[in-house]
């Protein structure tokens, strides 16, 4: 006779703040007077979690931890898992920006979002 593992309920995860690239890019979104949500669940059926939603737009953000030190991300089973999750929101109508930790640090991943959302106000202008 085989038996079955009692069922479990999961356990509620904490609600931690977000890494240091996370933490950095809201700061500078913020300062920008950019709105945004974060740990956003876009794919349904699915528990992937998207770091920065940018509130009215279709545009995602991602910031990927542990670039440099071997994180999940850089995993097989990690950047396959990864792969996935972009994808489907690029099939669901989203873009996502990547950025590395040392990429928010350096300005570069705010310069970035705003010069696109900069052009997009300037289309939706015309």
């Amino acid at each position: 006779m085989v038996r079955k593992k009692a069922a479990t309920k999961p356990k509620a995860k904490k609600q931690s703040a977000g890494s240091k690239g996370e933490e950095a890019l809201a700061a500078q979104l913020q300062a920008a007077g950019v709105s945004f949500e974060r740990e956003q669940l876009l794919i349904p059926g699915r528990r992937f979690r998207f770091d920065f939603v940018i509130t009215g737009s279709d545009l995602v953000i991602e910031v990927e931890g542990g670039t440099w030190s071997g994180g999940r991300h850089t995993s097989g089973v990690g950047f396959r898992s990864d792969c996935f999750k972009y994808n489907k929101a690029l099939e669901l109508g989203y873009r996502v920006l990547r950025y590395t930790t040392d990429m928010v640090t350096k300005g570069e991943a705010i310069a970035q979002v705003m010069d696109i959302l900069g052009a997009e106000s300037a289309v939706e202008g015309l």
